[in-house]
């Protein structure tokens, strides 16, 4: 396609993805690509993009999936195995439609799941780092009572309204998401496997409060991994570090994209203030 706009929608199979873009465009510079959580969308990455692009000098592109934000809905119930289609199916189409040339890719949460997936599964020469931020490999039970948790908070307080503003269909957004994490088949859900065929430097941001996950993930992304893998901490955040510690997330991730891109890569593991 054409250079890229600000804001703007691509047509992947039989739906209009909404999307934003910030910086130069793919021929002139690296572009970071932004994958969102699970209830997320283009736009509820707030000021993240924008702030990764002035860090970095990288174009920063976040678009929302089928189901979210702006994007044509998604045809529910997703089965188990949505975050494969989205990564092995989906993600290709986008990247080839940007004129994808290098970068990295940003996941958080599902998002993070689908970058894993993609640097797993696709050998793409063209991803040269990967930066998961709260990712999942395993379905836990902390996971599952927490989205069963706010599920009750969708149906009786205000979060359905908030949510709103962000999704032209808000239900298919949040049951489209909730619906497949809490069908009983998704317990058996496991990518661990994926992270064994990484062959790209890898970072992960925690926050050690997640209430969606726990260290596990952690253990497993070291069990598996055989790439260079960065683990960093973060204290006093939960599941969304770069909404509740968006400076130290910032730093992180565009320290990381700085090195890879850069050609100054170097492991750590360790922990952020």
């Amino acid at each position: 396609m054409a250079g890229l706009s600000p804001t703007g929608t691509l047509a992947i199979e039989a739906a209009q993805l909404e999307y934003r873009f910030i910086g130069p465009q793919p021929d002139v510079a690296p572009t970071l690509v932004l994958l969102h959580e699970g209830l997320g969308s283009a736009a509820l990455w707030g000021e993240f993009p924008d702030r990764l692009a002035a860090m970095t000098g990288a174009g920063v592109f976040a678009y929302s999936r089928a189901g979210y934000g702006r994007s044509t809905p998604a045809s529910l119930p997703r089965l188990p195995d949505y975050m494969h289609r989205e990564a092995l199916q989906v993600l290709p189409q986008v990247l080839d439609r940007i004129g994808f040339r290098r970068g990295l890719l940003v996941g958080h949460s599902d998002g993070a799941s689908i970058a894993a997936l993609y640097a797993g599964g696709v050998a793409d020469h063209r991803i040269r780092g990967v930066s998961l931020i709260a990712p999942h490999f395993v379905v836990e039970d902390i996971s599952v009572a927490s989205i069963a948790a706010i599920r009750t908070t969708y149906e009786t307080t205000e979060l359905r309204a908030k949510l709103a503003r962000w999704h032209d269909d808000v239900d298919n957004a949040f049951y489209g998401w909730n619906d497949a994490w809490l069908n009983p088949v998704f317990r058996a859900w496991d990518i661990a496997d994926s992270l064994a065929y990484i062959r790209v430097p890898l970072q992960i941001v925690q926050g050690e409060t997640d209430q969606y996950g726990t260290m596990r993930q952690i253990e497993i992304a070291r069990s598996e991994c055989y790439c260079p893998l960065e683990v960093e901490l973060l204290a006093g955040a939960g599941h969304s570090p770069h909404r509740e510690a968006a400076d130290a997330t910032l730093r992180l991730v565009a320290g990381f994209a700085d090195r890879i891109l850069n050609g100054h890569a170097e492991a750590s593991d360790g922990r952020a203030a």
